[in-house]
């Protein structure tokens, strides 16, 4: 994990610094897993992303135990890091366990499909089955790319960022319908393209409507402006700065997990293609739907049964009000306690104790959190000025380069 849930940053140094892990919502599940481990006698040292650079022997020296949370990191772009941290376990002397791994990939799922990363797949689970009894999936799509790939000693547990809470999971319908005047939340994938209808008739239909910002790009548009090039697009999507999300101050985006679940709080309704954009609305006890556009949301949506739809085929006239009215809570709730069950028995044959063992607090994590003053959620408003400053010093810097070469002449 890039830093632990007891340090603060500001928007900025986290975006300088990639604290974010480049999306946000991966603070939620990262945080989670700190939480579940984080026992009266347990010493949590971060590896900062900086893992595949470690020696193994000082590993295998400092800790008793390796625990590796990932998310889709079965895909080519995470390639090149996950040969790297093979060869990290591969030097590796004590247990290793990994809370969570997916696949990314198109729907629909094709089993049995060759992949160019197959190779390196395979090499991180042989060198991870090596040193633990088992490897935890996020669900079946992954379960089954792996047992197609040779390996039994699979299971699907989810992700521990929806056990935050342990076996407690409310959802609650704050009214029975939403309204046009409802407060909604919208979470975006710019590159999917099937919801760019969706994003500009709820900004006509909501007048209320937030979109709550997960990835470095968009945080990197927000804190310091665009360039030439962005400032002419007119897309639909907002990754300009003239869109209305941004011009009208309709975007947050928040660099620690707990300001973003006291936020959605206050959120009649979450809807969009970010898996822990939604899952953040979840454990806030509001209702949320995944538009899911990949295997590692859908199979996620799937075993946790959090309301989704496809978004290949999905219409564009698709209300949040609809989707409101159609999602069904009861199975996600009902089957959330086995679920806890299933992930906690992973967690023990691993030999690692958690928070909700017999003796230890689960509340202790939560009350330190409570004590830490983090900041607000970046918004464009608040960064106004700097842009202003930032052009009226290019202006000059471009004044004082004609004068001097005019002098030159």
């Amino acid at each position: 994990m890039p830093k632990g849930p007891f340090e603060v940053a500001s928007p900025e140094r986290a975006l300088s610094r990639d604290l974010i892990s480049y999306n946000t919502g991966n603070l939620i599940f990262l945080e989670s897993a700190y939480k579940l481990l984080d026992t009266r006698d347990a010493v949590i040292t971060p590896d900062r992303l900086e893992a595949p650079t470690i020696d193994p022997g000082a590993i295998n020296e400092r800790f008793d135990a390796y625990v590796i949370t990932l998310a889709n990191a079965f895909r080519p772009s995470f390639e090149k890091y996950l040969q790297r941290l093979t060869s990290v376990i591969e030097g590796l002397t004590i247990p290793v366990t990994v809370l969570g791994v997916g696949l990314q990939a198109p729907l629909p799922y094709e089993s049995g499909a060759a992949r160019r990363w197959d190779g390196s797949v395979k090499a991180f689970v042989r060198a991870v089955l090596d040193r633990s009894p088992s490897i935890g999936v996020r669900g079946e799509y992954t379960q089954d790319y792996l047992n197609q790939l040779g390996f039994r000693d699979v299971e699907v547990i989810g992700c521990p960022s929806m056990f935050l809470h342990g076996d407690q999971l409310i959802v609650t319908k704050r009214t029975p319908t939403l309204e046009r005047d409802a407060r909604v939340a919208i979470n975006i994938t710019t590159r999917v393209g099937p919801i760019a209808p969706l994003v500009m008739s709820h900004v006509e239909n909501y007048p209320n409507l937030e979109y709550i910002v997960q990835d470095r790009v968009a945080l990197n548009l927000m804190l310091w402006g665009e360039d030439a090039e962005q400032a002419r697009l007119t897309d639909s999507m907002p990754i300009h700065r003239s869109h209305p999300l941004f011009r009208d101050d309709k975007a947050l985006c928040f660099v620690d997990p707990w300001p973003w679940l006291a936020h959605m709080r206050s959120v009649d309704f979450t809807f969009g293609t970010r898996i822990h954009g939604n899952i953040a609305a979840l454990l806030a006890g509001r209702p949320a739907y995944v538009i899911c556009h990949d295997t590692r949301t859908l199979e996620l949506a799937r075993y946790f049964e959090i309301p989704h739809r496809v978004s290949t085929g999905l219409p564009p006239d698709t209300d949040a009000a609809q989707l409101y009215e159609e999602a069904d809570y009861g199975p996600l709730q009902a089957g959330h306690a086995r679920r806890f069950r299933t992930f906690l028995d992973y967690v023990e044959r691993h030999g690692l104790r958690h928070v909700f063992q017999p003796g230890e607090d689960p509340t202790a994590f939560d009350r330190k959190i409570a004590t830490i003053d983090f900041p607000p959620p970046a918004r464009t408003r608040n960064h106004l000025a700097v842009h202003r400053a930032k052009r009226r010093v290019g202006r000059m810097i471009r004044r004082v380069g004609r004068a001097a070469a005019g002098r030159a002449a």
